[in-house]
């Protein structure tokens, strides 16, 4: 689909809402809605979204990641495995 096609009213949507889900849902594409010209709303393929939420939740943990080195606020791996066991071993109890 075409950036130019990737744009229609919410008329459109209104009339043709079967034959959206089912192109949306074959090209994994994304659709703008409007309402008085306005953009208003984004219809987009549920796998398309899954992956942007998991791409945001990566993005996240690089950047909780890259503040935690900038401030120092971090131990070093075998101290923190020695931490997890230590846990793992009292549930076990």
């Amino acid at each position: 689909m075409k950036t130019s096609e990737s744009v229609k009213p919410i008329s459109y949507l209104k009339s043709h809402a079967s034959e959206i889900i089912r192109n949306i849902s074959g090209s994994h594409k994304t659709l703008v809605i409007t309402q008085n010209g306005e953009a208003k709303a984004i219809l987009q393929d549920i796998k398309k979204y899954e992956q942007i939420q998991d791409s945001l939740a990566l993005l996240k943990i690089l950047a909780l990641s890259s503040k935690s080195l900038k401030e120092k606020d971090y131990k070093p791996a075998s101290e923190s495995i020695s931490s997890i066991r230590d846990r793992i071993n009292q549930t076990h109890i």
